[in-house]
Parts: C-alpha cells; sequence; structure tokens
C-alpha cells in the first residue's frame, strides 16, 4: 500500500504560488520553495516532478483563485450592463486600494512571460488561453453595456478595455498611480462609449 500524503496539495501549491508570484521563477530556489511550503526537495520532486511542475501548479492555481472568479460575472449566460464596469472597479481595488499579491506583484502570468519561461511553448499556451479568456469576457461585458453598438466599435472598445487592463497588471508594480490612470481610462472609455 502506498503512503499517504501528509500534506495538502492545494495549500502546498498556494504557498509556492506566493514565493513565485513575489520572487519570480528564476530568482525562486528550491530552499525557498522548502521553506515556503514545509515540504523537503525529494517531496516537491516526488509530487510535482520539478520546480517547474510545481510552478505549472502555481499558474492553474493562479488562475483558480485570482483570475476566473473575478471574470465570472462576465462570463454568465447574461451578462449584466454594469457587470464590466463592476470588474474593472474591483480590480482597481485590488491593485491600487488594497494590499495584495496583485498590487505588489503585478499579474503572475505576465511576469513569467518576461523571464526565460516566456519563450517555452507551454507557458505560451497558457498565457494565449488567459489572455483569449480575458479579452471575451471584456467583450461580453462591453456588449452588454452597450449592445446598440455596431460590431466595429465593440472590437475597437473591447481591445481598448482589454489592452488597458493588461497594461495595467504589467506596470502595477512599480507605478501604482499609472496603474490606476489606465483602469480609470478604461472605465471612462466603456461608460462614454468612445467608440
Amino acid at each position: 500500500m502506498g503512503r499517504t500524503r501528509a500534506f495538502a496539495e492545494i495549500d502546498v501549491v498556494r504557498a509556492a504560488r506566493g514565493v513565485f508570484w513575489s520572487r519570480g521563477y528564476e530568482d525562486t530556489s528550491l530552499p525557498d520553495l522548502e521553506a515556503a511550503t514545509g515540504l523537503n526537495r525529494s517531496s516537491i520532486y516526488h509530487s510535482f516532478g520539478s520546480k517547474r511542475g510545481l510552478f505549472d501548479a502555481a499558474i492553474e492555481s493562479y488562475l483558480d483563485d485570482v483570475v476566473r472568479p473575478r471574470l465570472e460575472p462576465l462570463r454568465a449566460d447574461v451578462v449584466e450592463p454594469d457587470a464590466l464596469a463592476v470588474y474593472l472597479r474591483g480590480l482597481r481595488r485590488a491593485m491600487v486600494d488594497e494590499d495584495t499579491a496583485l498590487a505588489k506583484n503585478g499579474c503572475l502570468l505576465l511576469n513569467a512571460t518576461g523571464s526565460s519561461l516566456g519563450h517555452e511553448e507551454g507557458l505560451a499556451a497558457v498565457v494565449t488561453a488567459y489572455t483569449s479568456d480575458l479579452r471575451g469576457a471584456v467583450a461580453s461585458g462591453v456588449a452588454a453595456r452597450h449592445p446598440e453598438l455596431p460590431r466595429e466599435s465593440l472590437e475597437l472598445l473591447t481591445t481598448t478595455c482589454a489592452g488597458l487592463v493588461f497594461a495595467s497588471m504589467a506596470i502595477v508594480r512599480v507605478d501604482h498611480a499609472a496603474a490606476a490612470a489606465m483602469l480609470d481610462a478604461a472605465l471612462d472609455a466603456l461608460e462614454r462609449r468612445a467608440f
């Protein structure tokens, strides 16, 4: 009979996610992960295969715990007209007004694309799916807020809002005011239907 795991995998992954998020993949060492998770090196390798395997699990955890819950109202069968504005305001609070990992470190996935992992096919596929999901959610919110707009205008407003969201998540770790201004610009464009 196999040995029973003496740890909750989700807790280990979340602890590792915190280290990867604050330090980045390349600057996170196995001793850092051992200290954060309470597991020794052999347990990490046994459970996740490698440091990269644990990072991949941390990315999935990030998507499940941080990204997807925020996007849920924009993925509903019926999207409320104010759903995108609520999302943008909530994201602004999390990045500018609150003491969160997102405010301190920006987007875990976007940060990873700037590392050596950004050239790897596996991470590229995850990031591509993430950007597509976020853009699709924003498109649903734009269409719910402005059903009267022609398709070209909806596309342009979607691209503008999604681009400002991505830009804010990329810059927030070094300039909270710029991130806030980008999200405010997205809200303004949405409310003024500037296109």
